[in-house]
């Protein structure tokens, strides 16, 4: 008997099972059915929205053409978007210029992120030259048309990043690394001259936060600016002087401007560039290390380990040492070269050794301190022994590894132009992981698209600007439906008066 209440009770257990089974799998079903319903809801919502973001960027009302710019980005960031940028390609990229001619600083900067990221999108080749050729004078201009420090900031990335990926020549990179120089170390040449038959004033915007209200009258031998504007240019236009004011820039635009420059180094054949280039460079570089602002020291750290990688001390070295043979004066001025690079070298050792062990100041914070303490810590020991810093990093489980310092100012480089989009574009962007020599091991092979936690939150979160815009245009088909209905109920209700 017992053994047959045992049988039936296992009998009951296998039915249960069977039931829980067809309730999972049923239930399995159903939740897969959802999620592909919800992925495809998801793909129209994202197509139209962008696609309305678009047609924004025709408006007037700069506020709303800002509003569509940051829907793009956050778009493009959180997914590559690749079918978008093909059809909408020529049209994104010249609204993105039309707005840096013409928009506020804040719309600037968007649409100089935009095309940053529509760059990296779509790759080395004729759309990634088109980007360059088309946007490097609109950005040359847009630099001189105002001083903020973020507008500054964004228009440098973007022509960091549209050189680096469109840059086929030599020549268009040093062109771009030329433009990103005048901003910190212009050379004034001929514009100091008070022969110029020319009189010429540049006042300069002092409300933005990336001015320093310092100013030299260069050519007039004036410490500050003249008293009365008006009746100095007046007279200055009759006596055919020519006036260049130089306005000291703010430590976010120098950093700004080093790191961009550094960036584009990376790609450059070191021994094509003049030495006098390179003096020029390094010597700016190593006054830098002297300045308060830590962020500055960081980068011009970053920019000397480039170029001591890249071994050009030494070539200067060589040079200045091997061409003794020629005249006495040529000699004489090959030594004093020879000195002058030695004893550079030997200043800039001695300045990254004190600021590896640099003791951290009243209100200096912690984090910033250490930052860089360990960068020059890795300067001092590849200058002294020749090791280049080793990092890896996670990317959704696998390792991104660095083992120079190009690559290392690269991948920092970028990771703060893609800032939350800098996973996603190394896992699905080709041409950062052949930069990297990164290949994903985890890929999602069944078949459909997979939507990121990232991708949730952007759609789904009442916050998100895609929502916000989601929303937006949902009240505005509900208005424009109320509408016609109002029209249809006053149709028939005048049918049935009749």
């Amino acid at each position: 008997m017992g053994k047959r209440k045992t049988q039936r009770k296992n009998a009951a257990i296998l039915d249960s099972d069977d039931d829980n089974c067809s309730v999972s799998s049923s239930s399995t079903m159903l939740s897969d059915r959802m999620s592909v319903a919800a992925t495809e809801e998801v793909e129209f919502n994202k197509d139209r929205l962008l696609d309305e973001a678009v047609d924004a960027l025709y408006e007037k009302r700069g506020s709303t053409r800002e509003k569509a710019l940051a829907v793009i980005i956050e778009a493009l960031n959180s997914n590559l978007q690749h079918q978008f940028v093909e059809k909408k390609f020529a049209t994104l990229l010249h609204q993105c210029l039309n707005s840096i001619k013409k928009g506020s600083s804040k719309e600037i900067s968007l649409a100089s992120h935009t095309i940053g990221l529509l760059a990296l999108i779509v790759g080395p080749g004729d759309s990634a030259r088109e980007i360059l050729e088309e946007s490097i004078i609109p950005l040359s201009q847009a630099f001189k048309s105002g001083s903020e420090s973020s507008k500054i900031a964004s228009l440098l990335e973007c022509l960091a990043i549209i050189t680096f990926v469109g840059g086929t020549d030599p020549e268009e990179t040093e062109k771009s690394m030329q433009i990103m120089w005048q901003l910190v170390h212009p050379k004034l040449g001929s514009n100091t001259s008070s022969a110029v038959r020319s009189a010429q004033f540049r006042e300069p915007d002092i409300t933005g936060s990336g001015v320093v209200a310092e100013r030299t009258w260069l050519g007039l031998g004036l410490a500050s600016q003249p008293r009365c504007l008006a009746k100095d240019q007046a007279r200055f236009a009759r006596t055919g002087s020519r006036v260049v004011v130089a306005v000291k820039p703010s430590a976010a635009v120098i950093t700004a401007v080093v790191s961009a420059w550094s960036f584009l180094l990376t790609t450059m054949d070191g021994w094509r560039l003049s030495p006098k280039l390179w003096q020029e460079s390094i010597t700016y570089l190593s006054s830098l290390l002297d300045k308060d602002d830590r962020s500055v020291r960081i980068a011009a750290g970053e920019g000397l380990a480039v170029i001591f990688e890249m071994g050009s001390l030494e070539k200067f070295a060589a040079e200045a040492k091997g061409s003794t043979d020629g005249s006495v004066l040529e000699g004489n001025k090959s030594k004093e070269g020879f000195s002058y690079i030695q004893g550079l070298k030997g200043k800039i050792l001695n300045q990254v050794r004190d600021l590896s062990v640099e003791a951290g100041g009243k209100g200096s914070a912690k984090k910033d301190l250490n930052s860089q303490r360990n960068l020059f810590k890795d300067v001092l020991e590849f200058l002294e022994d020749g090791y280049s810093p080793e990092t890896s990093m996670k990317i959704g489980g696998d390792a991104l590894q660095t083992s120079s310092w190009s690559q290392l100012i690269q991948l920092n480089f970028l990771r703060r132009f893609l800032s939350g989009g800098f996973t996603k574009h190394m896992q699905e962007n080709e041409f950062l992981q052949d930069i990297f020599g990164f290949t994903p091991n985890k890929r999602n092979l069944m078949g459909g698209e997979h939507i990121s936690n990232g991708e949730k939150r952007m759609y789904k979160s009442p916050n998100s600007v895609i929502n916000k815009a989601r929303t937006q245009l949902m009240n505005k088909q509900r208005m424009l439906s109320a509408g016609r209905n109002i029209g249809h109920y006053a149709v028939n209700g005048g049918d049935e008066d009749s």
